[in-house]
């Protein structure tokens, strides 16, 4: 029979789960079109079937080659709500009765292979626990594969996995606990910190050339301490929880109705996409920020007894060797930018993941644009807002992290004699006209650069999520609000030491940074803003 020049085959209705009826009707290419002699143009393969779902009109999402060859193989997976749907009109040659019987069929095959899944699962865990080990050792002689064998023969049957940085990068924020990330990072900073105490350069301070004595110790310093103790683990926090809940929770209940294996899936593809920007930030980061800087502002200056650079812990050795030797100096500093460097590379695989949940959610939001359903666009609200909370706050904690880095890199060159007196003296110099504090000796200053480069990639992210997912009046109170932290933060970072009394400026902007890190819409958010009566917090 054929359907709209394609081949047409009438559901069966024989009670078969849905790996038998799927099998026959692949088999027999059911709704591919017709030949130019008129005949079946042959069987359908994972290939040609993800093309011809993908063609559909109204799927803009497509469908997973890898979900597809999963349907041809022999196992226990099935088919998700949202591919039945797109396989009945595969099967129902776009006829609208053919293609609602097909799906009433899809949807109870479908269900007799999830009851049949459960009885082999039941008979499974009964069988193992009546038949002891030997025995079941004994089995694997009779006429079943040895547990290796087995392992081979699947390898065999399948390409192996290369071995893939996004994919390495991204569990480190999806994979275990949420506490694993950040409290690998403030441990990296405490045994720092111990070595710090042991080689004496914790809290040291050393007498500059134009008489200004300085503390330039290892735990004086804003962007070791602050950086690595709080904002950072705060940062990978706050990713793993986003990630962690937009790839189990928010992704499978927008696009495969509860399906976490087809999401999971499609989410892998995504961070996958991305991997020559792993790639690249991995190389900038280990080599660049790492090694390269490590030998030009520590290595080569300790060598030749000194450089234009400030003075700082890391250089201590050139002024105050009877603190720390030169030897030691080299050892210190090369595992604190190793640990720097791992760290940085990190933390712009957050941004990177943020981008990519970023995106994926708007794609998800145009294609269901198309579905006028007030429950599916009230799921899709609130998971923008979600993810718009969580990119705000890792943005906060980026340009905070630019922040203690310039002013760190800026007090080295000034004439405070602590980084805590320098500011208090800044402020206070606002009021008495003065601007002593900020004369100060001309260095090269990379942390300058570095930190510039920080605030941009960071900023960069919550614009392309405010563009993307807040643009619609449903978030214009709160995007103004979070708009505005972000600007005034940002202000701060780019006024640091640029006239007496920026501390002023910086103060009341890292204040209010603070304290919308608990409440980013500086109130409850009414779910109201997003045209339903439920609260959102």
């Amino acid at each position: 029979m054929f359907k709209n020049g394609k081949l047409f085959l009438p559901p069966p209705r024989d009670g078969s789960d849905f790996k038998e009826l799927f099998k026959r009707l692949a088999a027999a290419g059911a709704g591919r079109p017709l030949g130019k002699d008129g005949f079946p143009a042959g069987p359908w393969t994972p290939e040609l079937l993800a093309e011809a779902i993908s063609q559909i009109d109204s799927n803009r999402i497509g469908v997973d080659l890898r979900t597809v060859q999963l349907w041809f193989q022999e196992n226990e997976k099935g088919i998700s709500t949202a591919n039945i749907r797109w396989l009945a009109r595969v099967f129902g040659c776009d006829d609208p009765v053919a293609t609602s019987e097909w799906q009433m069929e899809l949807s109870a095959a479908q269900s007799r292979l999830s009851t049949k899944r459960r009885e082999w699962k039941r008979a499974g865990s009964s069988v193992a626990q009546e038949i002891p080990d030997t025995a079941l050792a004994a089995s694997f002689d009779d006429d079943t594969a040895s547990p290796a064998e087995l392992k081979r023969d699947t390898d065999a049957k399948g390409p192996r996995r290369r071995f893939s940085l996004a994919r390495k990068s991204e569990a480190f924020f999806s994979h275990g606990s949420p506490l694993n990330l950040p409290a690998s990072v403030f441990a990296g900073v405490t045994a720092l910190g111990f070595l710090s105490y042991i080689t004496g350069i914790h809290s040291v301070t050393y007498g500059r050339a134009d008489g200004v004595v300085k503390q330039v110790g290892f735990l004086w310093t804003a962007n070791w301490t602050f950086v690595f103790m709080v904002f950072l683990p705060l940062f990978f926090a706050f990713v793993t929880e986003l990630v962690t809940f937009w790839k189990d929770e928010g992704r499978p209940k927008l696009v495969a109705q509860g399906d976490n294996m087809e999401s999971d899936d499609a989410w892998a593809r995504r961070v996958e996409a991305s991997s020559y920007s792993y790639w690249a930030v991995f190389l900038v980061c280990l080599m660049f920020a790492g090694l390269f800087q490590w030998i030009g502002v520590c290595l080569i200056p300790l060598m030749q007894g000194g450089g234009n650079y400030a003075t700082d812990w890391g250089s201590l050795a050139i002024v105050r060797p009877e603190v720390i030797s030169v030897p030691e100096a080299v050892v210190f500093t090369g595992l604190s930018y190793l640990y720097m460097c791992l760290c940085f590379y990190l933390f712009f695989v957050g941004l990177i993941l943020l981008y990519t949940v970023i995106h994926d959610l708007w794609r998800i939001g145009e294609a269901a644009s198309n579905r006028p359903e007030v429950d599916y666009q009230h799921e899709l609200n609130e998971a923008s807002l979600r993810v718009m909370r969580a990119i705000f706050r890792c943005t906060v904690l980026g340009v905070l992290i630019a922040i203690a880095m310039k002013v760190q890199s800026a007090y080295l060159t000034s004439r405070g004699e602590n980084i805590v007196a320098w500011l208090v003296g800044d402020m206070s110099s606002a009021f008495h006209g003065r601007n002593d504090v900020s004369a100060g000796i001309s260095y090269r200053r990379p942390t300058h650069y570095s930190s510039l480069l920080i605030a941009i990639s960071t900023c960069v992210v919550f614009l392309d999520g405010s563009i993307r997912l807040g643009v619609e009046r449903r978030f214009c109170m709160p995007l103004w609000r979070m708009s505005a932290i972000v600007a005034l933060l940002v202000a701060g970072y780019l006024l640091i030491d640029a006239f007496a009394g920026f501390s002023i400026l910086l103060g009341i902007g890292v204040l209010l940074a603070i304290y919308s890190l608990f409440d980013p819409g500086f109130g409850r958010w009414r779910a109201s803003e997003l045209g339903n009566n439920q609260s959102v917090s």
